[in-house]
């Protein structure tokens, strides 16, 4: 059960990452109603497979691998929980825009700051990665 866990988990990580990369290519489109709705719809893959990836990552840490005293006792995992919780937050304002749009014309004047949001995402998946494999590796117990 542990190692599908961790099929689980990888699988709701990689469509996090995809879905932020679909909505990075879609921002760069003509926007138009079609353009958002392909957002809002990128946008619904993110929100379900953040949760997905935090249910099973929770999951993992109290019942499949090490143990919660493990992971909360080391500071790379809680740099990763807190940096997808600080991913988290920034995702709220495209996912708060996207939704807008459904209901009146695209706004052409915030697709700056949604793209430097989307950078500051893919930036915290990195810095994520990186607390994964050092954790990963015992640095920070």
């Amino acid at each position: 059960m542990a190692a599908f866990a961790a099929f689980l988990h990888h699988v709701a990580a990689f469509a996090l990452v995809a879905a932020i990369v679909v909505e990075f290519v879609l921002i760069r489109q003509e926007l138009n109603a079609m353009t958002a709705r392909r957002l809002a719809l990128a946008d619904m893959v993110v929100g379900l497979s953040a949760g997905a990836l935090l249910g099973v990552g929770l999951l993992r840490v109290f019942y499949f691998e090490k143990g919660a005293a493990f992971y909360f006792g080391n500071a790379a995992f809680i740099a990763k929980l807190a940096l997808f919780f600080v991913v988290a937050l920034l995702s709220i304002y495209p996912t708060v825009k996207f939704l807008s749009w459904r209901k009146k014309a695209p706004d052409a004047a915030s697709v700056p700051a949604i793209r430097r949001v989307l950078h500051l995402e893919l930036i915290g998946v990195v810095l994520i990665l990186l607390c994964a494999a050092l954790m990963a590796r015992g640095i920070g117990s």
